[in-house]
């Protein structure tokens, strides 16, 4: 079929195309006018999926799970439930009605709401990865424009909500465990106290040092006595055996006096003969200075056997001084081994404590957060 051919067929049909172009025009108009208007309005999200959170410092998940995840929690029954509430559409006596003729009053008006609420709602991800839009269908042009907006607020409320919701959880928990943890600090302070006091224990820094030092000191003193002895005590033994060993000063000269005229009496008697008054002179003078020496001997003797007695005493004051301060060595050593346990139980608490209230208080900052990292874009 040319076109001519077809031009010639429209020209002697033309009426019935004209009518069917006019029914179907009329039958259009019609239905249009019949049928419920539906009015859509959108309402665009957008999200700050970079910053770090400003109080813990806690950089965001990975944007494509966390953008996922917000879609859920528009998409919810909390959050419909919530529009409800903000429209006060529970309030509404019609809406009451229609409610309790439609469930007889079952279950809540919150939830039927929220369903049917959900109804005309649809969200999608929008071209960028952190945006998202949220439509709403319904028949009422203000109704329409209205739902997107309540849902847009009460996702920003309910997105604070659920960052503030467990920082009240944990602030009130980590209050209570900073209340335990002050207590045991309280008590371990307090047992340390005690012990102090009860043994007279001042924990100062070098104290063990100092008395280790005055304990070596005496154990210094006690063996320069231990040989001072042992000099005197060699000394008596061997001027019994070694005349003029211990003795000095006036005995030796005596002893060389009496030698000296020991030899000058021999020559006398030989020369002068044994009844000369010379010789009897000099052999009185002999047996003075022999007496002489015998006395100063026995002084000698006196005074090593006092010095033999004194070195012995101090030796014993120096062993008793030793005792004593290897008791007191212990008894300190022991003393701050107690210390130290409760000074390790008193800064264990202390951490514990320190950590909770840090804890405590960043929980406490967090639950009082009133910023989000959405804003309405559109």
């Amino acid at each position: 079929m040319n076109p001519l051919q077809f031009l010639l067929i429209l020209r002697a049909h033309y009426k019935v195309a004209v009518a069917a172009f006019l029914f179907t025009l009329v039958t259009g108009v019609v239905v249009s006018f019949m049928m419920t208007k539906q009015y859509i309005a959108t309402t665009s999200l957008v999200f700050d999926v970079r910053t770090p959170d400003p109080v813990g410092g806690v950089a965001m998940p990975t944007a494509l799970s966390y953008m996922a995840t917000q879609l859920e929690v528009i998409k919810s029954d909390r959050l419909a439930q919530r529009v409800v509430e903000t429209l006060k559409l529970d309030k509404n006596s019609t809406v009451i009605a229609d409610w309790k003729a439609a469930t007889g009053g079952k279950g809540t008006i919150q939830q039927w709401l929220g369903d049917r609420v959900q109804k005309g709602m649809s969200v999608a991800q929008g071209r960028g990865n952190n945006l998202i839009e949220i439509s709403y269908t319904a028949g009422d042009p203000a109704f329409a424009a209205t739902l997107p907006n309540a849902y847009a607020q009460a996702y920003i409320n309910t997105n604070i909500d659920l960052r503030v919701e467990p920082a009240r959880q944990y602030s009130a928990w980590f209050a209570e465990q900073a209340k335990v943890m002050r207590e045991n600090l309280e008590k371990a302070q307090a047992r340390l106290s005690h012990y102090q006091q009860e043994h007279g224990i001042v924990a100062k820094e070098g104290e063990m040092d100092a008395e280790m030092a005055k304990f070596n000191e005496l154990v210094a003193q006690l063996a320069a006595a231990q040989g001072q002895t042992v000099d005197i005590q060699s000394r008596a033994r061997s001027s019994e055996v070694l005349p003029g060993f211990a003795e000095g000063g006036l005995v030796q000269t005596l002893r060389g006096q009496v030698a000296q005229l020991e030899v000058k009496l021999r020559e006398a008697s030989e020369n002068l003969g044994r009844n000369h008054p010379q010789y009897q002179r000099m052999e009185a003078e002999l047996a003075s200075l022999k007496n002489q020496l015998e006395v100063e001997k026995l002084n000698v003797a006196r005074e090593l056997s006092v010095s033999r007695n004194v070195s012995r005493d101090k030796e014993g004051q120096l062993r008793a001084a030793i005792e004593a301060q290897k008791r007191k060595l212990l008894q300190l050593k022991g003393g701050q081994d107690d210390l130290s346990v409760l000074q390790r139980d008193v800064e264990a608490a202390r951490s514990a404590y320190d950590n909770v209230v840090r804890r405590y208080n960043q929980t406490s900052l967090e639950s009082q957060i009133d910023q989000t990292n959405v804003s309405v874009l559109n």
